[in-house]
């Protein structure tokens, strides 16, 4: 690629930082690549692939140690500041000013970046109309959804008319609907202004908008091309296995996914599982691990690829989080609800986040609480787990009425935050410890438990916590919820910002977890995760929306099998704005 049609070229760059275990670690690696002018460019890897790094540098936020990098035609180590005086960077945690309102946020970026008043003006209504943010001009940012504050984060990157803009990971923790808002934003600005935007990201079907994606892993270039091409390297390799009614489709991944000699990739879709063959497998060497189940060819996918490429570079011995070796007998689903919710409702002043919810969840169940940021679901949650009482109805968890047994109930339950909240500066065997006296462990007792959960874990008894890779931190925040063999699991958004491989591990503990008899609650923003529920629940504006079966889920969405848990969320979360509009009563929006 010749010079002026680059806007980003890197010859073997590197960055080295020093590692938490003495030694260089070289975040990013000789890397070299050239992202073209004019187009929407993707950054995937799994968690630690250098991909923040790379953009770091990009931005002139961080020196290369080697190599050369330049940035719209500027050597960004030698002149830094002409660089970002041209670029716009939205990070992962964009700082906004929760206590300024959406305006102040906006007037406050273009007096930093130095946006003249005249032009101000029109920049703003245009940034206030693709968010669709000009209603909520006077609101306080930290008043704002999930998905709001996102769409502001990248409005205020916007405030100026950069030549180069670079997102990272900036639909982590939204849900779908603010996802497909933030992407028609993106896309907009790329058809309309030709502006050039480089985006890392987790999710594949983000990566597939794209017109070039680069696949990092361990600081290196893995793989780069056109999503289309990079897929056909699964080409022949993808499958489809319908299980029978009364199999879970997460019962049938699993056991695909332990196959590794035979199988790169299972992911249930559809109640349906998805899997993709090893290369050099014969398909006729998977009749006895497919038995009588019905299988047949499918579409390849950039993910399919993507696992390909992740699966080859996996090392042999590297420790996996594993189901545990001897889980308890599992309790029958006909003994009784373990969770009983009544006309559940919660208020904050006038506002109503819950209006009069009602479900149970079988002992056993993975049961999914899904919705958009705001929808009501973390207060649903948090009332489930005793971190907030009712304002009435009634809430039964394992046995016990919240309202008179609170404490006692929550020595049944374990609980894994969104965000990593263990302590980041002790080891992972002090955080294990410290958390098992928290839960009344002691001496022998917690010693066999902490060693369990390393050893079911794959986890590294001196590492420090804090500086663990972002799939290792989510390990470790599961090992603590299970030190005391709760009855109960509850797991808030546990997935949000770590990579498809991590993702899979993870599922695959829980799936065994639900076969012992553990009973799971789950919110997620990943849709794909909703598949791997025995029920859902979607909530919009504190009302129930939907409950059941992923598959009658898909059904209410006027779908079919065929139907993805995307697409069924947003048209019934639509449908359900839709009647909500036309004199529905209770639940406004926040």
């Amino acid at each position: 690629m010749s010079q002026p049609d680059a806007i980003v070229m890197a010859t073997q760059v590197r960055k080295t930082f020093a590692a938490p275990a003495g030694g260089p670690l070289h975040a990013v690696d000789a890397l070299s690549l050239a992202v073209r002018r004019g187009e929407l460019t993707a950054l995937v890897g799994p968690d630690g692939a250098g991909k923040t790094t790379l953009m770091r540098m990009m931005a002139g936020l961080l020196k290369p140690d080697a190599g050369a990098l330049e940035v719209l035609g500027i050597d960004v180590a030698a002149d830094p500041q002409a660089v970002q005086d041209r670029i716009s960077y939205m990070p992962q945690r964009f700082g906004l000013y929760e206590d300024l309102s959406v305006q102040e946020n906006l007037d406050l970026y273009a007096d930093l970046h130095g946006v003249p008043q005249a032009a101000r003006r029109e920049r703003f209504a245009r940034m206030l109309a693709m968010t669709d943010l000009a209603r909520f001009t006077q609101r306080p940012a930290g008043k704002l959804s999930g998905g709001m504050k996102q769409k502001l984060g990248l409005a205020c990157t916007l405030v100026r008319s950069p030549d180069l803009l670079l997102l990272d990971e900036p639909s982590v923790g939204v849900d779908p609907l603010s996802r497909r808002d933030l992407w028609q934003i993106v896309q907009q600005l790329v058809d309309d202004e030709r502006l050039s935007v480089i985006v890392s990201t987790a999710y594949m079907d983000e990566a597939q908008r794209c017109a070039q994606v680069y696949v990092m892993h361990e600081g290196r270039l893995l793989a780069e091309g056109t999503p289309t091409a990079l897929t056909r390297r699964a080409q022949g390799l993808t499958f489809s296995a319908q299980p029978p009614a009364e199999v879970p489709a997460r019962v049938l991944q699993a056991r695909l996914i332990d196959a590794a000699a035979l199988v790169v990739d299972a992911v249930p879709s559809g109640g349906a599982v998805h899997f993709i063959r090893q290369p050099d497998v014969p398909a006729q060497a998977l009749a006895p691990l497919l038995g009588t189940v019905a299988c047949q060819p499918r579409p390849e996918t950039l993910e399919d690829a993507f696992m390909m490429m992740l699966r080859q570079q996996q090392a042999p011995d590297q420790p996996a989080a594993r189901p545990a070796s001897s889980p308890r007998p599992a309790a029958a689903r006909d003994e009784g609800p373990v969770i009983v919710v009544r006309d559940l409702v919660r208020k904050f002043g006038d506002f109503t986040a819950v209006a009069s919810t009602s479900f149970d969840v079988a002992r056993g169940e993975i049961f999914g609480l899904l919705g958009p940021n705001g929808a009501g679901k973390t207060t649903t949650f948090r009332m489930l787990c005793g971190l907030l009482p009712a304002t009435s109805g009634h809430l039964e968890v394992a046995g016990l009425d919240l309202r008179t047994a609170r404490a006692e109930a929550r020595g049944r339950i374990g609980y894994v935050s969104q965000k990593f909240a263990l302590y980041s500066n002790l080891t992972v065997r002090e955080n294990l410890a410290f958390f098992g006296g928290a839960y009344g462990l002691r001496g022998a007792a917690r010693r066999e438990r902490v060693a369990a959960m390393m050893t079911q874990f794959g986890l590294e008894p001196e590492a420090i916590s804090g500086l663990l890779p972002g799939g290792y931190k989510q390990r470790l925040a599961m090992a603590a919820g299970l030190l005391h063999e709760p009855d109960i699991l509850f797991l808030d958004e546990p997935t949000s910002g770590i990579d498809p491989l991590a993702r899979r591990a993870f599922w695959r503990v829980i799936t065994a977890l639900a076969q012992s008899g553990v009973t799971i609650i789950v919110t997620t923003h990943f849709m794909e995760e909703a598949e791997y529920c025995d029920r859902i629940a979607i909530q919009d504006a504190g009302r129930m929306l939907a409950l059941g079966t992923p598959q009658q889920v898909r059904e209410q969405a006027g779908g079919d099998a065929t139907t993805n848990m995307n697409d069924a969320f947003i048209a019934i979360v639509e449908q359900g704005r839709v009647h909500a509009l036309h004199g529905a009563p209770e639940g406004q929006a926040a």
